[in-house]
């Protein structure tokens, strides 16, 4: 029934008006994290997206990428389906409110995994101030809630400077934690930007608090966008 939801929002852009983009994006990372945890066990992922949007300011799109979540885990590809609107409050400020569905295949059990997300963003100068929630977090049953924020500054040269920090917590321990008595952990990330020939490229350095897992990483990723 959550898959319905997105299938429903992409057929019925075939109802409005002309005036849409549609855009695809491919990118080959030398990890996959998320906020600051690998999801690919370290190895490089490949990752792909078609995007639609409307000059409503409506959109909708699809997201896939290799995973890999070790050696007990058949899982291998997540598959994400979004949608939501993103409009200007004034000249300064803009929200951006939408809704993400994680899907994971592979492994028999891989669906079980499978969540439904919402999402708002707040953008104003070159700061923004991102939240995330999902009543089922991975399939654990578990409330589960991500605040980040995040600060572009502009450098010589055409390069940006992207600083970051993000937390992340479950709403219920017993059901979902990512440690041994911790419930919660923070994620931060240093990075470069800079488009070369159409090619957009970032390499950034990204760390936590966690113990176990979510060591210090330095990512490269390469991102070129089609627009037909």
């Amino acid at each position: 029934m959550k898959k319905q939801i997105f299938f429903i929002s992409l057929l019925a852009c075939s109802s409005m008006p002309a005036s849409a983009d549609v855009s695809a994006t491919l990118t080959l990372a030398s990890d996959y994290l998320f906020n600051g945890v690998s999801q690919t066990d370290e190895d490089p992922a490949l990752q792909g997206s078609v995007d639609y949007s409307h000059d409503s300011g409506w959109y909708a799109g699809v997201w896939a990428s290799n995973v890999d979540f070790g050696e007990t885990d058949d899982t291998n590809l997540e598959i994400d389906l979004y949608t939501g609107f993103a409009f200007d409050i004034n000249e300064q400020h803009s929200l951006d409110l939408g809704l993400a569905q994680y899907n994971y295949s592979g492994g028999n059990e891989s669906s079980e995994a499978n969540y439904l997300e919402a999402y708002a963003v707040w953008a104003f100068y070159n700061t923004e101030v991102s939240s995330w929630y999902a009543p089922d977090y991975a399939g654990a049953d578990a409330g589960h809630v991500i605040v980040k924020l995040t600060q572009s500054i502009n450098l010589p040269q055409d390069f940006s400077l992207l600083l970051g920090i993000d937390h992340s917590k479950s709403l219920d321990e017993e059901k979902f934690s990512w440690e041994d008595d911790a419930d919660s952990y923070t994620h931060w990330q240093v990075a470069v930007q800079r488009t070369f020939y159409s090619v957009d490229a970032e390499l950034s350095y990204h760390d936590t608090n966690l113990k176990t897992y979510g060591d210090s990483t330095v990512l490269l990723t390469l991102s070129h966008s089609f627009e037909f």
